[in-house]
């Protein structure tokens, strides 16, 4: 038998939308670096996109264990001398909530070209409302079955 390809056309891109309320930051973004890969779609296929969208509400209310919030650090350097820039948990949380989901999103997808494709289709907010209202989004509590700690 061979391995079966879907065509562009074949795939069909749902949306989900996901609280993140009182969920650990690494289990919530390996659910959602799953869903944006395909990995829950029976035709996923690794070097293809085959993924959905994923909306996630309040970024700014997420949980993380031990003392992550002040020892895990957020570095990035602007190519200027002395141009480190140091940024705790804590201070992401309070000031860019939205991008530490992002990043740990981002952190755990594969390093390649379909990267930037996975991460256009992840839409982050901090409130609980969205406006992509239109696409009727599924809850994503389907896939919460699978994970057994989630």
């Amino acid at each position: 038998m061979k391995t079966y390809r879907p065509k562009v056309e074949e795939i069909k891109r749902e949306w989900y939308v996901v609280d993140a309320s009182g969920k650990t930051l690494g289990r919530l973004a390996t659910l959602i670096a799953n869903i944006l890969r395909g990995k829950h779609k029976p035709y996923f296929q690794p070097d293809m996109d085959v993924g959905d969208f994923v909306i996630v509400l309040n970024a700014d209310k997420i949980k993380v264990t031990g003392k992550k919030l002040t020892d895990k650090l957020y570095q990035k350097h602007t190519n200027r001398p002395g141009g480190l820039k140091v940024r705790t948990l804590q201070w992401m949380l309070e000031h860019k909530p939205e991008e530490v989901i992002k990043l740990a999103v981002e952190r755990m997808l594969p390093k390649n070209k379909l990267q930037k494709r996975f991460m256009k289709r992840l839409k982050v907010y901090t409130g609980t409302e969205h406006k992509h209202q239109a696409h009727n989004p599924k809850p994503i509590d389907q896939f919460v079955s699978m994970w057994k700690n989630f």
